[in-house]
């Protein structure tokens, strides 16, 4: 019985059960892994191979995981997924940064605890099962968008022996001198009433008040009369009361002015800015001097008793302001410095709350920002404000808080990185850097940095492990203290520094170095979460069989430069005098449809866990491996609708090659490459040149590459060209013919190979596909290793003959669409085609057999050149095209038009190919 074409191929194609529904398949699959503990399947697999390790920078464990979350780990499991495919032991091991003040805040803001109620480890044992808790919701979450990892055994800084190592980290880096105790001013949030560190600040626009004020001179050392006034500009008029000093740069000209009866002192180069924004007229100069010649000039403090004295430093610029400088050492990095130099001392009139202190008279209690309107108030009625109005300028928040922080002088503990800064720029020259700009910009970094405030005025976290001697307040940390806090640490957690007494805490015998007493006191600030996730290089890779020291590649978003790729240098250079990472990949951040940065309040977020139950987690990953992610990624509805499409196409391409290797056993019915015709074997080379292309980009971390590379592939040289030609040989010839069999050859090969490779990127789809490709054993394609690329196979000359011809069949295809809008044809097979062609290609179109079934028609006549050409022809480069309809009647099975159909007594509506293979006993 005839069998009609196009019924086959819905046939072919239904027998695979492969219709997508990736929201609901997906759960299924990692049910399935999960049974089959697919990691462990994995490592064991890979047992005794190169190791590649990624280690994982921790997120934080407070909320649901977000789309910048979603970019990170699928990036992270590409790779990993693609070094184990590679041949490599490639193990990943997720981790959480579970300590810190949002965690705090949160249990605070929660309603259910009252933490002036309770102690301090108390309120610690909430804070860790609420970071516990969202460590688990993170992790299903994590897990839907099938990251492979060792999710029965991660690390968390919580983790007891995690907290030890960071114990002896910090013990190292003592022991090497680089942590000291100091009086500075550092970034303090009254917000979280705490230190911060650099990488702790972000950038926001603020107003402020802009003022300039009038310090009258003293005693003008014979420079200056005692009638002037040095004019200073500030947009923190609540420093104004820990004024000592103002700064001027020796070699700036400084002008004495007079204007409207009084004297001013100021920049040369800033008079006329000055001038116009105070609204001076008449200004006559009276003298100029350099800014050395008025060191040690003495000003009044415009409202204290107290003088200001002048200084130079190499600080001061003429970008705004005056050239004259407030300087309060209690508020500012070089006003300290400066004060330092001149013995100014420190004054710092602001608590931990931000409210002035009884060092500052007159303003007690006040907020420091309500104290800028008293203190201008002030200035205005003694006539020391010469001028006042707000900028806007980007000022320093709390990333947690959001809220402004100052600079505040307290005694902190710091890192010095001074001792090991040479080393770490040494380091930084010699890793990998994907984008190579990265070097230059965490050298910077580094080169730039000063020392790390490493103590956190906070309960939540790792304490600091110093005791201070009760009779003379010495300080005490050695080897043999830091390693016994280490020992208990590893046993019980850091709860025990707030359980335990110190004589528990300190060895037996231990007396102060100093004076001889033996009664210690306990630090009660905490480390820096920086210093906790900056030490999971030794807490994790040296700790753990299966990871080894250093990682080969860190991956992050580019804020980490100035976070754990930073913090993490620092640490592994001060204690190993080495880098933790042998390279370093940093993406970009997420952004909308339009280019905008996402936020709750625009409505414009895309939530991973929604685009994983309506679209699929595949979906995601492939939008991932689409987008050039190491710049700013953008992400919306309809670039994912985009992708869907994209993802059809492929998914739909191995659909196709499956349906059509139903009854092909690759143990027996392969044929040899010397035994295929010139179109197979060019699409060989094809499939083994992307390949090669798509490997090399795995390589080189540049994922875009790998999809449009696998899209182009199945959607155009795959679907558009080879199968499009393929569907007669393998619909109509016999089930065993040699042509057909190395055309499945050629099928067999595509899938195996385009299956490997988007494994990393798809692998739902990948082991979904893989559980039907005939003669697999191997239970998962996560097992199996990429594909080789057979070199032997390319060919430059079929390749130049072949995309030479594809040139030409589109033209022939275009002229074909024409004629089907024009009705003269239905489909292409009702089409006989006629070609002109010059000398040149009528040569070069002899070199082809079977022309009708290249171009997908039922009658191909090439004309000899010089013939005349029909006036409906089409004009290309090379050959004119004319179609007519085809001659004959149409063979029920193969659709082709031709004379032969109804000249065979059995199989009248056939023609003499299908009925010979339907005569032959057999059917396709």
């Amino acid at each position: 019985m005839a069998m009609d074409y196009g019924k086959t191929l819905n046939l072919l194609q239904t027998d695979f059960p492969m219709r997508g529904n990736l929201p609901q398949a997906e759960p299924k699959m990692q049910q399935r892994w999960e049974e089959m503990d697919i990691y462990r399947m994995v490592q064991e697999s890979r047992k005794g191979k190169p190791k590649f390790i990624l280690h994982d920078g921790p997120p934080y464990a407070n909320g649901d995981i977000h789309i910048g979350h979603a970019l990170n780990k699928i990036i992270k499991d590409i790779i990993v997924r693609f070094k184990t495919m590679q041949g490599y032991d490639a193990p990943y091991v997720p981790g959480w940064d579970t300590h810190g003040l949002p965690i705090e805040q949160a249990i605070a803001n929660s309603g259910k605890v009252d933490r002036k109620k309770m102690s301090v480890p108390e309120f610690r044992d909430y804070c860790k099962a609420y970071a516990l808790e969202w460590v688990e919701k993170q992790k299903a979450q994590f897990k839907r968008l099938s990251i492979r990892g060792d999710w029965n055994n991660p690390y968390i800084t919580l983790q007891p022996k995690y907290e030890a190592q960071q114990i002896r980290v910090f013990g190292g880096m003592v022991n090497k001198g680089y942590i000291y105790k100091g009086l500075k001013p550092v970034y303090w949030s009254p917000s979280s009433e705490s230190a911060l560190a650099e990488a702790e600040i972000e950038y926001k626009d603020k107003t402020s008040t802009s003022i300039y004020v009038a310090f009258e001179v003293k005693d003008g050392k014979g420079k200056l009369p005692e009638d002037a006034s040095i004019v200073i500009w500030t947009t923190t008029p609540w420093t104004l009361p820990a004024n000592l000093g103002i700064s001027l740069h020796p070699d700036f000209d400084y002008t004495l002015v007079e204007t409207g009866g009084k004297k001013y002192v100021l920049a040369q180069g800033l008079l006329e800015a000055v001038s116009k924004e105070i609204g001076w007229t008449d200004v006559k100069v009276l003298s100029t001097l350099k800014g050395s010649e008025l060191e040690y000039v003495l000003c009044k403090h415009p409202f204290y008793d107290r003088t200001s004295l002048v200084m130079v430093g190499e600080h001061v610029t003429l970008d705004a302001g005056t050239g004259c400088v407030h300087t309060a050492p209690g508020h500012g990095e070089d006003d300290f410095v400066i004060g330092q130099k001149y013995n100014l001392g420190v004054l710092c009139p602001v608590d931990d709350q931000g409210h002035f202190t009884s060092e500052a008279p007159g303003f007690e209690g006040l907020f420091y920002e309500k104290g800028n309107k008293i203190i201008t108030e002030r200035l205005q009625e003694s006539g020391h404000l010469l001028h006042m109005t707000t900028i806007q300028h980007q000022y320093p928040h709390d990333w947690r808080t959001k809220k402004p922080v100052i600079f505040r002088a307290t005694e902190q503990w710091f890192a010095s990185v001074d001792g090991f800064r040479q080393a770490m720029l040494d380091e930084i020259k010699r890793l990998k850097w994907t984008p190579e700009w990265g070097e230059t910009r965490l050298h910077n970094m580094i080169a730039d940095r000063g020392d790390w405030c490493i103590s956190r005025q906070r309960a939540w976290g790792v304490p600091i492990p110093i005791f201070y001697c009760r009779s003379c307040s010495e300080p005490l940390v050695s080897e043999a203290t830091i390693e016994h806090v280490a020992l208990i640490f590893e046993r019980e957690g850091s709860n025990a520094w707030f359980l335990k007494d110190e004589k528990q805490l300190l060895p037996d015998g231990t007396v102060c170095p100093k004076c001889g007493h033996d009664h210690f006191r306990k630090e009660t600030d905490i480390m820096d979460v920086w210093f906790d996730s900056g030490s999971s290089h030794s807490a994790v890779l040296e700790t753990r069989e299966e990871l080894q020291w250093p990682a080969d590649l860190y991956l992050e978003g580019s804020d980490q430069y100035r976070g754990w790729f930073n913090s993490s240098l620092i640490t592994s250079v001060a204690v190993k005098g080495s880098a933790p990472y042998k390279g370093i990949l940093s993406h970009g951040f997420t952004l909308d449809g339009e280019g905008r940065k996402m936020s709750k309040s625009l409505g414009n977020t895309v939530d991973p866990n929604q685009v994983s139950n309506k679209l699929g987690a595949d979906i995601l990953r492939l939008w991932v491996s689409s987008t050039d992610y190491q710049s700013d990624v953008r992400i919306s509805d309809n670039i994912l609708n985009q992708i869907s499409e994209g993802y059809r196409k492929i998914r739909n391409t191995l659909r196709f090659l499956l349906g059509n290797l139903y009854d092909f056993n690759p143990a027996t019915d392969r044929v040899s490459v010397d035994q295929m015709n010139e179109l197979d074997r060019y699409a060989l080379v094809r499939l083994h040149r992307m390949a090669e292309r798509v490997i090399e980009a795995y390589d080189n971390y540049e994922f875009h590459v790998v999809y449009q590379a696998v899209h182009h592939f199945c959607a155009v040289e795959m679907s558009a060209f080879y199968l499009d030609i393929l569907k007669d040989r393998l619909y109509a010839s016999a089930p065993k013919d040699p042509q057909r069999r190395a055309a499945q050859t050629v099928l067999y090969d595509a899938l195996t190979a385009i299956t490997k490779l988007i494994a990393p990127i798809l692998p739902h789809t990948a082991d979904e596909v893989w559980n039907y490709i005939p003669g697999i054993e191997l239970p998962s394609v996560q097992i199996a290793e990429l594909p080789q690329v057979d070199r032997s196979l390319f060919d430059g000359q079929l390749e130049e003959k072949w995309e030479k011809f594809t040139e030409l069949r589109d033209d022939v295809l275009k002229s074909l669409e024409e004629a089907r809008k024009a009705k003269l044809i239905g489909n292409s097979l009702s089409a006989a085609v006629h070609l002109y062609p010059d000398q040149e290609t009528q040569q070069f179109l002899s070199g082809f057999d079977r022309l009708d079934l290249l171009f997908i028609v039922s009658a191909v006549h090439v004309h000899e050149a010089g013939a005349a050409i029909p006036e409906d022809a089409h004009a290309y480069k090379g050959m004119s095209v004319s179609i007519s309809v085809a001659e004959g009647e149409k063979c029920e099975r193969c659709w082709i038009v031709t004379p032969e159909v109804g000249h065979h007594d059995t199989h009248p509506s056939l023609c003499k190919r299908c009925a010979e293979v339907l005569e032959s006993g057999v059917e396709a």
